[in-house]
This record gives structure tokens, sequence and C-alpha cells, in this order.
């Protein structure tokens, strides 16, 4: 525990609170009065401490969060934590969710979870309580329920499937920064260093490309929009999804 302590920078009577709350592995007990720690708790730790001081998590939160069972958005800051978390608790339950858990809240979950798998987004696992996802692949597809709820359905041809450019767009900006990031510290600095540095940044990276991203997503609104505005005729604005009904300048053009 004194070795925990000085690797990860938290109190001990904070440790074991942690382990009251199960968000960490208990520890190997060879013998009575004495407890070994690994590299697992050493992770687990630091990350329970980032959850809460980056992203304002508290303990419970936290618990609800690694079981599947909360019904907060998370922020995608926090996910590289909670799956730090839920690899060091790898055998336990409640490591995976099942998507029967999701459809209470997301009616169509398992539809859009088989719909998001099919294109390479998520990935679907057997468990004993049926297909179930990891946190961060049940929180995709959360996320697209949040996006139906908010009108992004069927009945205006928004479908999961059409997610797919996601998959190599993010393979593309990912492996970008993993080799710039490894052509610049391989072999200038330790291991333990480069860690850190991945750590802190990614996700400062997210919020960076995230806000990259709304600017040009506005900027393409507006642009669109405005080309669209010349070239519309006086009766119609813009251009119905196939086989739809659109709003028009005082009447329904099909």
């Amino acid at each position: 525990m004194r070795e925990l302590e000085a690797r990860t920078g938290v109190h001990r009577e904070t440790i074991r609170v942690y382990l009251r709350y199960g968000l960490i592995p208990q520890p190997v007990r060879p013998r009575r009065n004495v407890a070994d720690y690994g590299e697992e708790h050493v992770e687990a730790v630091i990350a329970v401490r980032r959850l809460q001081q980056d992203s304002r998590y508290t303990l419970p939160q936290i618990q609800a969060m690694m079981s599947g069972a909360s019904d907060r958005r998370t922020g995608a800051n926090a996910f590289s934590h909670l799956e730090t978390l839920v690899a060091a608790r790898v055998g336990i339950d409640g490591h995976l969710v099942p998507i029967a858990s999701l459809v209470s809240r997301y009616p169509e979950a398992r539809r859009d979870a088989r719909s998001l798998a099919a294109v390479g987004i998520v990935r679907i696992v057997l468990a004993e309580d049926g297909p179930a996802l990891s946190l961060t692949d049940a929180e995709l597809v959360s996320i697209w329920g949040d996006m139906r709820a908010l009108g992004f359905d069927e009945a205006l041809e928004f479908r999961p499937e059409m997610l797919d450019f996601y998959v190599e767009a993010a393979e593309f900006v990912a492996g970008w920064e993993a080799r710039t990031f490894l052509d610049r510290t391989e072999g200038w600095i330790v291991e333990d260093a480069a860690a850190v540095m991945v750590q802190h940044s990614l996700p400062l990276m997210l919020n960076f490309f995230g806000l990259l991203r709304m600017k040009a997503f506005m900027r393409n609104i507006a642009t669109d929009g405005r080309k669209r505005h010349a070239s519309a005729s006086p009766d119609a604005l813009s251009t119905s999804p196939p086989g739809k009904a659109r709003l028009t300048r005082g009447r329904t053009r099909g």
C-alpha cells in the first residue's frame, strides 16, 4: 500500500474508498496482513482520480458508468479512463453492458447496435446475459438513440448505416496522430514520460478536433444554405429526401 501511494500520489484512505466502491480490483492476499498490488491497481487508481479531477465525476457516478447503469451523458474525454478501469477489472461481473439494459431508454437499441456493428462502428459480444457491448460501444449506441430523439430518424432517412464514413475518418485521423507522436518521441523520451503525454494530451486533442469540426460544420451549413437559396425556385427552396413531402412557400411539394 505504501508503494501504491507513492506511485499514484493518492492517500491510502482514499484508495480504500475506491476499493469499497469496487472501482479498483481487490489486491491479492497471499497471507494474512499482506496485500499485493500490481500495475493494474496503479493504472486504476490514477484513472479514478482523473475522472474525479478532470471530468468532475463523483464516485457513485463512476460506479454507475462502469456498470453501464448511468443515465448521464459521458464525455468522450472520460472514456479512456473508464476503459482503463474496466480493463483492470476483466473477469468481474459488469464489465460489459447488456444491450437489453439500454432498451428501456432507447427502444431501438437492439436494431441500432446491429446496424452499427454491420459497418464496424461497434462490436457485439455474446455474454451470459445475452448480446452486450463495451462501455464505449454502449455509449455510441446511446448517442445514436439521443440523435433519434432529436428527429434524426428514418422519417428523414437518417439511418445508423450512414455513419460508416466515420470509421474511415477516425482511422485516418487517429493513425496520423499516432504516427506523428511516435516519430517525434520514440528514442527521445522514456516510455513512462510518453505515456503521461498521451494520457494528458488525448482529451485535449479530442476537444481540439471537435471544435474544428464544429467550425467546419457551421461554415458548410451557411455556405450550402446560401447556394441553395440562390438557386431555388420561388416555390421550393430545398430538396426533399426521396419519397418525402417537404413544406415550401405556402404549399407542399412531393
